[in-house]
Order: C-alpha cells, then structure tokens, then sequence
C-alpha cells in the first residue's frame, strides 16, 4: 500500500516538472535506477541513517558473511528461547511464597550430561562454515585479472594498477583526496565522495595489494566484505570479484591520526567496456604529453 502511494505521488511530480517545463524524463530514469519507482530494485550500497542490518552484498565474500551471520544468529535466537524459559519457570515455580521451602536437589545426572554434550555440539555447527569463510576469504583461488595497489598516506590514498605500468613515465597512478563539504555536489554523500573513485570492471576477479607509506591503515569495503589492514613495511592482499555495477563507500578503519575519519573510499564498478575506455583516457594524456 504504501509503495503504490509512492508510486503515484511520484508519477504526479513528475507531470508537475513537465508542465512546468522541466523535463522530468532524467528524474525518472533517476528514480528508476534508485528502486524507488515499482518493479525495481533498491540496493543499499552506502550507509542509511540509523541502520541496523549489513548493507547488499556486490562479492560472494560479503554474501558468505551475511549467510553466515543469519545461520548464528538461528543459534542464539534458540539458545535465547531456551533460557528465557529456564528462567522465566525457575522464577515461577521457586517462588518465595509458592515454595517457601524448594526441593533440594542433590545430584541431576541426566541434565549434567545434556547441559553438557548440547553447548559442545553448538559450536561445532558454527565452526565448520565459520572455517569454509575464513581460508575462501583468505587464499585467492584464481588467477586474478587485474590488480590494484592502494597506498595508504595521512590522510588520503594512492591507487596504481600495475598491470598497465610499462615504465615510470607511463603509468597509471592517482590520488584519492576527501572531497570538501563546500564543494560537494546535489546528491553526494558527506565525508564519503572522493575525487578520484576506483574504477573497476564488474563481473571480473581483482586483486588488491593494500600497503602504507606512513602509519597503520585499512582498507574497508561493507558492500565487499573486506577490511584489510594497512601494516607499514609489509604487502596484504585480498581478492574480490563485483557482481553488479554500482557506487561503493568505505572508509579507513585504523586508527591512523586525527583526519582518521576523512579518509573515504569509493569503488566503481562499471562495465567491461566502459572500464577499457577509462583506462585509455587516464594512460593516452600521458603519452601524448611526452610526444
């Protein structure tokens, strides 16, 4: 009921902007691509006021996590049910006036054995899709087609995609500064848009180097399911794959000075062919100019 109220109230605004003589078609293909027109989807993939839950997962690795939580989370609501009834019928039943003197019970062999053997077998069930995630996230299975160093500097970050480096003139390396709030546009997020976004091919296995140049950083994704610390002195990798095109946020998670919250992250994923291009106008300046 309440998306149909939508629905219509949009559909109203936009011949509002049309007899107006503002064009309404960029609006709702604006919309459209947002969810909130009906029949489409609307994917979280940056944090919303007072959320609580993951945001949509765009890696089989954030997909892994979020199956993996909902399969704890199936425990503690049974562990929960059973302990709330222990106690709410242990509060009952040994009441001071009920019972004044309760039964005293010495030994409860029975109970002993399954209070026991149940909380052992519990973990077990976490364990084994806990380890499965853990050495899948860990181990790069594939070979993977692309990769991208991310340096971590106070308080910004240097991307390199190696695979395009043919010598030190030639090479496609950039900043990744903060966006200023004074210079933010309609629709860009506070603390979050960069300057210059990651861009990366959708659909395709990637790897990250992630490194600093100074102190302790990370790089974190939620959408991706990675957060991967930045150690000086030493390479960490990861290894994700895209599933969709889309804008992705994250931010530093290490505490690393007092613009430590200013240092955002932005991932595009884009199509195959659009990432081609891009990577031919970033590298084709630079040889033009030394021409």
């Amino acid at each position: 009921m309440a998306k149909a109220i939508i629905s219509l109230f949009l559909e109203h605004l936009l011949d509002d902007l049309n007899k107006n003589g503002i064009e309404g078609e960029a609006y709702k293909d604006a919309l459209d691509l947002s969810g909130i027109l009906p029949n489409k989807a609307a994917f979280c993939d940056a944090a919303e006021p007072w959320q609580l839950g993951f945001q949509d997962a765009i890696s089989p690795m954030m997909q892994g996590i979020i199956d993996l939580h909902h399969d704890i989370f199936f425990f503690l609501i049974l562990i929960l049910v059973f302990v709330s009834r222990i106690l709410v019928r242990a509060l009952w039943h040994f009441h001071y006036q009920k019972n004044p003197i309760p039964q005293r019970i010495v030994h409860g062999t029975t109970i002993e054995i399954l209070r026991t053997i149940f909380p052992s077998i519990i973990p077990m069930f976490i364990a084994i899709p806990s380890f499965a995630l853990l050495y899948s996230m860990d181990e790069v299975v594939v070979d993977p087609a692309i990769t991208i160093k991310a340096i971590g500097h106070q308080w910004y970050r240097t991307y390199e995609y190696s695979d395009y480096n043919s010598s030190d003139e030639q090479s496609l390396t950039f900043d990744s500064y903060t966006i200023p709030e004074d210079d933010l546009e309609l629709g860009q997020s506070r603390l979050l848009e960069v300057d210059n976004r990651v861009v990366v091919p959708a659909k395709t296995h990637l790897r990250i180097i992630v490194t600093p140049a100074d102190v302790p950083h990370s790089w974190a994704v939620p959408s991706l399911g990675v957060k991967c610390d930045a150690v000086p002195g030493r390479l960490n990798q990861i290894s994700i794959s895209v599933q969709r095109e889309g804008v992705y946020y994250g931010q530093c998670s290490e505490i690393c000075g007092t613009n430590h919250a200013f240092t955002p992250i932005v991932v595009e994923a884009v199509p195959s062919k659009d990432y081609g291009s891009r990577v031919s106008n970033q590298l084709i300046p630079q040889t033009t100019g030394e021409a």
